[in-house]
C-alpha cells in the first residue's frame, strides 16, 4: 500500500538560552493512502512540532519527511490543517471563511464552483443555513465544524488535525467525531490525529502510534480494528475496552510512570 505520509528517522531539538531541547528522536511514522492515523503521547513530547514539520513549516535536523512521494522541503498546498482554535476570520462570513483556501489554491475556480463546494460541506457537517452567519454568532462546536471545512474544501491529499476537539464539551467533541467519519465516508482522505484522548484515537483511528517522553520516538503502535461505520456504542465493546486499556498502560510507561517489562495492558 501506498505511504501517503513517510516519517524516516526525524530528529529535531529547539534552540534555547540554556542550550539544544531535544524533542523528536529518531521517528518513524508511516501512513497509508486513505488511512487515519491516530498519535498518543505524554505532554510535551513533540506531538504538534511532528505536524508542523509535515506541512512544511518547519524542517527536521535529521531525518526526512515525506509526502505522497516527494520530500517536504517547503510548505505544501495539498496538505488540509484544523487546530484546537478554529482561527476563522470574524470579518468574513462562515462561507468565505470555508472558501478562502480555494481564493489561495484555485484562483482561477470561477466564483460559482467555489460557492458550491463550499455549500456542499457545509450541508454535510449541517450548518446549511448559517452561510451568512459570522464566527461570534456560532457555538464552538459550530465554529470547529466550518474549520473542518474550510480544511478539506480544497481535497487535500492530507489532512493534518492538531487537536482539534480538545477544547470543546465532552457532548460536542463526541457529536463532532461522528461528524469526522460522515466526512471521511463523503470525502476519502488521509489524515493524521494529534490528541490526549485515547477514546478519541480509538474511534476515529485504524491505527494509533504511542510516542514516548521526550524526546520522543515511536514507542507502540496499535491496529484499531472496530467495525464501520463506527457509532458511540463501540467504544463500550470489549475490544475497545482492551484497545483502552493497553494504550493507557503505554502512556504510562512513556510517562515513567510504569515499567516497560511489564508490556501492555
Amino acid at each position: 500500500m501506498t505511504k501517503l505520509i513517510d516519517i524516516k528517522g526525524v530528529t529535531h531539538a529547539y534552540k534555547t538560552a540554556s542550550g539544544p531541547l531535544p524533542v523528536l528522536r529518531d521517528l518513524n511514522i508511516a501512513v497509508p493512502e486513505g488511512a487515519f492515523t491516530a498519535v498518543v503521547g505524554p505532554s510535551g513530547c513533540g506531538k504538534s512540532t511532528l505536524t508542523r514539520l509535515i506541512a512544511g513549516l518547519m524542517h527536521p535536523d535529521r531525518g526526512e519527511v515525506w509526502l505522497d512521494g516527494e520530500r517536504v522541503k517547503s510548505p505544501r498546498r495539498t496538505v488540509g490543517m484544523a487546530f484546537q482554535n478554529p482561527v476563522l476570520l470574524e470579518w468574513r462570513t462562515i462561507l468565505q471563511n470555508v472558501i478562502l483556501p480555494l481564493e489561495i489554491v484555485a484562483p482561477t475556480m470561477p466564483k460559482a464552483r467555489r460557492i458550491a463546494r463550499a455549500e456542499e460541506l457545509l450541508a454535510l457537517v449541517g450548518l446549511s443555513g448559517f452561510e451568512d452567519k459570522r464566527p461570534s454568532e456560532l457555538s464552538g462546536g459550530m465554529r470547529q465544524r466550518a474549520s473542518l471545512c474550510r480544511a478539506i474544501v480544497h481535497r487535500p491529499d492530507v489532512l493534518i488535525l492538531d487537536e482539534p476537539f480538545g477544547a470543546l464539551d465532552a457532548f460536542t467533541r463526541e457529536d463532532l467525531w461522528q461528524t469526522m467519519h460522515a466526512l471521511r465516508a463523503e470525502e476519502p482522505f488521509t489524515s493524521l490525529l494529534i490528541t490526549h484522548d485515547l477514546r478519541e484515537s480509538v474511534f476515529l483511528a485504524d491505527e494509533v502510534v504511542v510516542l514516548s517522553g521526550r524526546p520522543a520516538t515511536t514507542q507502540y503502535v496499535l491496529d484499531v480494528d472496530l467495525p464501520g461505520p463506527r457509532e458511540l456504542e463501540v467504544l463500550y465493546t470489549p475490544k475497545a475496552v482492551d484497545y483502552l486499556a493497553t494504550l493507557r498502560r503505554q502512556i504510562q510507561i512513556a510517562q515513567g510512570r510504569a515499567p516497560a517489562s511489564q508490556g501492555a495492558a
